[in-house]
């Protein structure tokens, strides 16, 4: 028998309602009467074990035929797990979840073929070709050979159906892999191996260190006596600091390892939802003792514990057990995990290049109907003229090119290829492998600070007390010798003839002064010493890098962390003496709070004290009033540095006794606890000492001031989004030369509408100044005057945002990508940022110390900013220059042989009859002229020197040059003289035979486009001239092969070949001569500095 499963039929008993997601509530008393089965009085307790079974049985029952039948569907709800002490558990509604399987699939073996089709035929391109082939299996419109027209559109649906059926395996095998891991499972305390697959809610899991957690599980044994475990969470939400975690207190101290599964109560948890950094839930047991037999207890005289559970209780699907191992309870699975919960696909991205190619597409489509309506217009609009109207729509249907679709994809895969391979930007991935070419049109770059333009390596520069005590790094020695000073009162005896009272006063206090922020620093964090078992070496564990470079900081002036765990922390002091402090209560560091408190007690005086640190914006008002607090926290800003405030006070035993009991009160609750939990800790948020200002700088990451100044001459206009202090981020600004040195910067700091619009009336009389405005004028100028700010902010030289939430910065990406309809790239390190890269057009993520969750999310992964300097320039450029041209000459390609067919039907009297069938058509796009497509997709117009040493080249591909109307409108210029030319020539050299002409403008035809693609290229390589002589040596090897097509003899003779070499020449020197003489008239700006 499995360990848990739903129970069909059983109601909950009076005052336990079902749970609902946002509000429950526990009643004391009536929880207690229903702690397992055996509290009930109407049963037996001798038959316990059997009925539990029976009820365990028809709910596995019960569950596999919903799930089978899909009978019903349940939407996410609460739940409770009532646990028998026998192995069994079930819940409460009777409820069916979602199966433990892992599935990443597009695609089913059945639904495969029709998602794929339906897919390809959204495009134009291929639709249009369906209905082409489709036609010709109706006598009347049959224009030519049936493999003509159906082999072009099978080769491209064979390859994309192919890639797709690769890329789709290739998910079902990690799939697998994933569903069929293999995990310890108690059952009735026999241990089994299970699939990943087949857990259910309730099951008792074991996983290992360094095993993935299989589903989302309520920790309820860890092997560590303190009963935390480390876990890592990169894969859910990116970061790579291990997260510390606890057991529920009561299971984890009164079951052993091996008798966990003789729990006895009562979990109750909350429905499903995608927050993984919050969780509600209780769990109500029995304070008998749990070695005594379920027969010897009296339901009658349970006395029930109520523990609540947090997120510090839990660990989630996709996380890694990092250390020790753990018995969980399964209380999501399959789609109710957070993981996938969170795992929302983000919006399909399409590049400009693509949307253009789109609108251009229609222009070709509306160039087919006007030459077939002039065609039948010449021969007459009589008899049954739409048939033949809809038979020439069929002969210049190769106007629109069916292969560029994969021609495109082809290349960008290459592009992405030579991205990932580049040895100069090592380990960049390209994750959007549809959008390379969109690197090569950024106008606006919206980068974050911390760990994206600076290391996110924490370093201690300052610890300022009431001035003028002030402690740096230089200072060190000093430092150390009044610490220890402090702790040694005894030695002041030894100098008191030696200085004045005075001074020996005003020594004491600054000693006193140093050490009670160091104490405050050295027990107001949540970092945790771990020693590695293998090596011996003892690293700092934290969620911020700012508390590990504290924590080093007072262990620099000897005050060691000796251990941490959930209830203590230890200290050696400089004096020698290890101090023991006992860890009361502990309030985490959030986003919403900006600050962190710890209350402890002493276990030598038994003094209690609480300590609080945070930014100074919420300090301020839980700390004396001072003089000097702004000063200081504004000159270590300017100086760059990220500043934390600190502050304490002393507890008396009986005002933290009542205040325990009101905070006891609040975690017990289910509905509202958060904001229970966050009025009570603020009674303790009062009358706090100020001990200090700490000061900690992040260093700019290498060559960011090279990079930006390089994308800034580039035209690229670089906005900076952070969180941070408005101090400290003009001090970025200006030291990455985001601002240059002599600029001004318009600060834009208002609380009301009416004074933030008034600065932004002042900030558009200068417009040659940089902006910094603060989330909260953000926040007003979004809601009051959107188009104003962005009007204004666009035209600025720089512009910094500072104290932005992760909203805010997506909502300034989208409104200046709408604004100015140009494209925009962003780029960061941290989870805060992923909302602002999925925002852009182009997201660039960086592998940072905050973890991984933002270059998952991006489309391009780098290792550090000034990777993006050559990832924009050089591979943004090359991708979107070949691409462009690579694109023309695809549509060149079709618009030439479909003149060619209008002026041979023409010349015909308007004959509905293909000049070139069977393998000369097909042939044509896909083998004859496919390898010089791959030459102009390997050109570089100029070299990488000359582009890092002219960054303002980069400028001409922000004005869509490359590709635009009128490099389209020159391409089909070229096309319809070169058409008229080859088949007006071939036909005034007209042998006697009619297939002689299709060889004579055929083989021109073939000669005229390698030398268009050779007239292309700038930069030859052996790559490109192999290019070049494959596909000539493959027409020509076709042409003993296709003898029904072609007179092998007439081939061989010598007319064939000055007929052909005079028509080539004919069609394409002009063309050649007069892009050269464009190119000396009216340069481009890459020839020029070339």
């Amino acid at each position: 028998m499995r360990s848990t499963r739903s129970s069909p039929s059983r109601l909950l008993p009076s005052g336990h309602l079902p749970i609902g997601a946002e509000a429950f509530e526990l009643d004391d008393q009536s929880s207690g009467s229903d702690i397992g089965a055996n509290v009930h009085p109407d049963r037996v307790p001798l038959l316990q074990g059997t009925i539990d079974k029976v009820r365990l049985l028809l709910s596995n029952v019960w569950q596999a035929s919903t799930n089978w039948w899909c009978f019903r569907k349940d939407s996410p709800s609460a739940r409770s797990l009532i646990f028998c002490g026998n192995g069994c558990a079930y819940t409460q509604p009777a409820l069916s979840f979602p199966p433990n399987r892992v599935r990443n699939q597009k695609y089913s073996l059945i639904s495969f073929l029709p998602l794929v089709l339906y897919d390809q035929f959204r495009f134009f391109f291929n639709l249009y070709f369906l209905i082409v082939a489709i036609s010709q299996f109706i006598p009347e419109l049959q224009v030519g050979v049936l493999f003509t027209y159906v082999a072009p559109l099978v080769f491209v649906l064979t390859v994309t159906i192919s890639k797709e059926a690769y890329d789709d395996f290739q998910r079902y095998r990690r799939d697998k892999e994933a569903n069929s891991a293999m995990y310890e499972v108690i059952e009735n305390g026999i241990i089994k191996s299970v699939p990943s697959s087949s857990l259910r809610v309730g099951d008792l899991v074991i996983v290992h260190k360094d095993e993935r957690v299989p589903a989302d599980m309520v920790l309820l044994k860890t092997r560590e006596e303190n009963g935390e475990i480390f876990i890592r969470t990169d894969q859910l939400d990116g970061e790579t600091d291990w997260k510390l975690r606890h057991a529920v207190h009561s299971t984890q101290q009164q079951f052993a390892w091996e008798d966990v599964y003789k729990l006895q109560g009562r979990m109750e948890v909350e429905a499903p939802r995608k927050a993984i950094y919050d969780f509600v839930g209780a769990f109500t047991t029995n304070r008998d003792s749990p070695s005594a037999s379920s027969h010897e207890r009296n339901p009658d005289d349970a006395n029930p514990a109520v523990e609540g559970l947090d997120l510090e209780h839990t660990v989630w699907a996709n996380t890694v057990i990092a250390t020790g191992s753990v018995v969980g309870c399964v209380i999501y699975t399959g789609d109710e995990t957070r993981s996938v919960m969170n795992a929302n696909t983000p919006a399909t991205k399409m590049g400009l290049v693509d949307l253009e190619l789109n609108s251009i597409s229609k222009l070709l489509f509306a160039m087919t109907v006007l030459l077939a309506f002039v065609m039948v217009t010449m021969k007459g609009l009589y008899g049954q003229w739409p048939l033949l109207f809809f038979r020439f729509l069929l002969l210049f249907s190769a106007i629109i090119p069916i292969s560029l679709r994969v021609n495109l994809d082809m290349a960008k895969t290459l592009y992405s290829f030579q991205i990932m391979r580049d040895p100069k930007i090592e380990m960049t991935i390209v994750r959007t492998s549809t959008i390379p070419e969109e690197l090569g049109r950024i106008s606006y770059l919206f980068s974050d600070k911390t760990g994206t333009l600076t290391q996110n390596v924490m370093i201690f520069k300052k610890l300022q007390l009431r001035p003028p005590m002030a402690h740096h790094p230089e200072t060190l020695s000093a430092t150390r010798e009044s610490l220890k000073r402090s702790f040694e009162m005894d030695d002041l005896g030894a100098t008191l003839d030696e200085v004045s009272r005075y001074e020996r006063r005003k020594r004491a206090d600054a000693d006193s002064a140093l050490q009670s922020c160091v104490m405050a620093i050295a027990l107001c964090h949540n970092v945790t010493p771990v020693v590695d078992m293998d090596t011996g070496n003892r690293t700092l564990q934290a969620s911020s890098p700012d508390e590990v470079a504290l924590v080093r900081f007072v262990e620099s002036v000897d005050v060691i962390l000796e251990s941490r765990s959930p209830r203590q922390i230890t200290l050696r002091l400089p004096n020698g003496d290890l101090s023991e402090y006992e860890v009361l209560n502990i309030f985490p560091f959030t986003s919403e709070t900006k600050r962190m408190g710890i209350v402890v007690r002493c276990l030598v005086s038994g003094v209690i004290r609480f300590y609080l640190k945070g930014a100074e914006s919420v300090m301020r008002t839980r700390v004396e009033q001072t003089d000097w607090l702004d000063e200081e926290v504004e000159q270590l800003a300017r100086e760059g540095l990220r500043t934390l405030v600190f502050g304490g006070k002393e507890l008396p035993a009986a005002e933290y006794e009542s205040w325990s009991q009101k905070y006891a009160v609040a975690r017990s609750q289910l509905q509202g606890r958060d904001a229970a939990v966050r009025a009570v800790v603020e009674l303790l948020e009062v009358n706090l000492s100020l001990l200090g200002v700490t000061g900690v700088e992040d260093k700019l990451q290498p060559g960011v001031k090279t990079a930006l100044e390089t994308l800034r001459n580039a035209g690229i206009r670089v906005w900076m989004l952070t969180g941070d202090k408005a101090e400290t981020a003009e001090c970025i600004g200006r030291s990455a030369r985001l601002v240059d040195r002599n600029q001004q910067v318009f600060h834009i700091v208002a609380h009301t509408k009416r004074e933030a619009c008034r600065r932004l009336d002042q900030f558009g009389t200068r417009s040659q100044s940089a902006v910094l405005i603060d989330g909260t004028s953000l926040a007003l100028l979004l809601e009051w005057a959107p188009k104003q700010f962005i009007e204004l902010a666009c035209q600025a030289p720089a512009v910094i945002c500072c104290r932005c939430s992760p909203t805010q910065k997506a909502q300034v990406v989208h409104l200046v990508a709408e604004h100015t309809k140009k494209r925009c790239a962003a780029i960061g390190d941290g989870g805060n940022d992923v909302s602002m890269i999925q925002a852009a057009h182009v997201g660039i993520g960086i592998v940072g110390r905050e973890g991984k969750q933002a270059s998952l999310a991006a489309d391009f992964s780098v290792q550090q900013f000034s990777h993006t300097q050559r990832l924009v320039l050089w591979h943004g450029r090359n991708s979107y220059y070949r691409t462009a041209r690579m694109s023309q000459f695809v549509m060149h390609r079709g618009i030439i042989i479909s003149v060619i067919q209008a002026v041979f039907s023409s010349l015909f009297y308007w004959v509905t009859i293909p000049i070139y069938t069977g393998w000369l058509y097909v042939g044509y796009a896909t083998v004859f002229t496919q390898l010089p497509v791959c030459a102009l997709v390997l050109d570089q117009d100029v070299d990488e020197s000359v582009v890092n040493l002219y960054p303002e080249l980069y400028q001409e591909l922000q004005r869509s040059r490359p590709l635009s109307h009128k490099t389209f409108l020159i391409w089909v210029l070229k096309s319809v003289y070169q058409g008229s030319v080859i088949m007006m020539l071939g036909m005034l050299l007209f042998e006697y035979k009619f297939i002689n002409v299709v060889a004579i403008t055929f083989t021109s035809l073939i000669l005229a486009e390698l030398l268009n693609v050779a007239f292309e290229i700038h930069k030859w390589t052996w790559t490109m001239v192999l290019c070049e002589l494959v596909s000539l040596l493959l027409y020509l090897v076709s042409l003993t092969m296709l003898k029904d097509q072609i007179d092998i003899v007439f081939v061989m003779s010598s007319d064939f070949l000055w007929k052909v070499t005079v028509i080539t020449c004919t069609a394409t020197l002009p063309v050649s001569i007069a892009k050269y003489l464009q190119s000396k008239i009216s340069p481009t700006t890459a020839s020029k500095v070339h």
